[in-house]
């Protein structure tokens, strides 16, 4: 395989170009006994659908950083060396892929490349903002603390995820038995009725003949529907994977009724939360800023964070780039922010606006399934009420004009 770099040699010199490996982590090494410390490593090859299909089995899940990251700081709390850790961790994970990535950071390390170096040549396992936090903890000498505070970041975007997981599973089982109900009805029982209707000459109303037509059109094409239907989930999946999509798909969470609400907080707190450590870290507001935007998680969070990034550096306050984008930053947002940066406690003031959007997040996904659940059960009732008219009402005119 043939993977494109980015280095720096001894010198500090950068150095783009191609290497040819069985595997990244064999190309790394490579550029590393060459005397070049990688910025960027990426496959020059164009990957195939088989490989991208292959890609999720082989990835590291939240779950294996989150469990990583907490013994990972057990261990450490136990005065345990990095190294030593790093194998213990290695021989207890039971995921085979967070196995080799542990085995490559250890070698690394054992190589003389200190633990974010290691970390930062895994940026498809850690994102930037891990990387960037142990970076800071090596500086002032607080990994341990690090740690600890990742292993409680990752428990806490777990524990959200499964709670919104949880909340969906329900409606998602209602919709899947609602649809299966409706194709056996129009594929079934409907056609067996229609002659009966026909036979008695009852007029039929406009929503019964679409019933009856949409199951005719799956019993006699249902090949063709296949056929154009896998294409197209296929196309919108890829377009939901590219940059574009993903703005399109973040922007239209973001303004759902319910969902909306939910995400937007849950983003602030992702925002403030990381913003505030980056900062006690001594990393530039600028940068830190350009950090957390990659670590939220929303790629409409990360363009205007970028832009918030790009006027600080400009001279302004993060206060007042931040009230320009009132919509996705509420005003008690930048206002507490002002207050933070008039009194000199930036870090202090964003901590306390994530306590409070999470204390939010929490109360919405407390009520998540209690009201999405109604939502979708009077949905489904008002689409039951539609296919039974279709039935009842030219039965039930059908019965009238005989007794007339």
């Amino acid at each position: 395989m043939k993977f494109k770099y980015q280095a720096r040699n001894k010198e500090g010199e950068l150095q783009v170009g191609f290497v040819e490996s069985y595997s990244q982590g064999g190309a790394a090494d490579i550029l590393v006994s060459h005397g070049l410390y990688v910025l960027s490593l990426e496959n020059a090859e164009q990957e195939n659908f088989f490989d991208k299909f292959m890609l999720v089995f082989k990835r590291v899940t939240l779950t294996d950083k989150m469990v990583f990251s907490r013994q990972f700081a057990t261990l450490l709390e136990a005065k345990v060396s990095l190294s030593d850790s790093l194998k213990n961790l290695q021989k207890q994970t039971s995921s085979a892929t967070m196995k080799e990535v542990i085995h490559e950071i250890t070698a690394d390390i054992d190589s003389g490349l200190s633990l974010s170096q290691s970390l930062e040549r895994q940026k498809e396992v850690f994102s930037e903002f891990y990387v960037s936090m142990i970076r800071s903890a090596e500086i002032t000498g607080r990994l341990e603390e690090a740690v600890i505070y990742l292993a409680n970041y990752l428990e806490k975007q777990k524990l959200w995820r499964s709670r919104v997981i949880n909340a969906l599973i329900y409606p998602a089982v209602l919709i899947v038995m609602f649809i299966g109900i409706v194709l056996l009805m129009v594929t079934l029982v409907l056609p067996n009725i229609r002659p009966i209707l026909e036979e008695a000459g009852a007029e039929l109303p406009w929503y019964t003949s679409a019933v009856l037509n949409s199951g005719d059109i799956i019993i006699n094409w249902w090949w063709i529907i296949i056929i154009a239907v896998v294409p197209l989930v296929m196309f919108v999946l890829e377009y939901l994977r590219s940059d574009e999509g993903k703005i399109v798909l973040d922007e239209i969470l973001l303004r759902t009724p319910v969902f909306g609400k939910m995400f937007s907080k849950m983003y602030i707190a992702r925002f403030a939360e990381s913003l505030a450590i980056l900062i006690q870290g001594g990393i530039p507001i600028a940068q830190a800023l350009e950090i957390t935007s990659r670590s939220i998680g929303s790629s409409v969070f990360e363009d205007v964070l970028h832009e918030v990034s790009e006027q600080v550096r400009g001279g302004e306050l993060l206060s007042t780039a931040l009230g320009r984008y009132d919509f996705y930053f509420p005003p008690l947002v930048s206002q507490m922010i002002s207050i933070g940066e008039t009194t000199g406690r930036l870090d202090e003031l964003l901590s306390r606006i994530s306590t409070f959007y999470t204390r939010e997040v929490d109360d919405i996904m407390g009520r998540l399934g209690e009201l999405i659940q109604p939502l979708v059960i009077a949905i489904i009732g008002v689409f039951v009420g539609f296919l039974f008219a279709s039935i009842l009402v030219p039965i039930y005119n059908m019965v009238k004009s005989f007794g007339a």
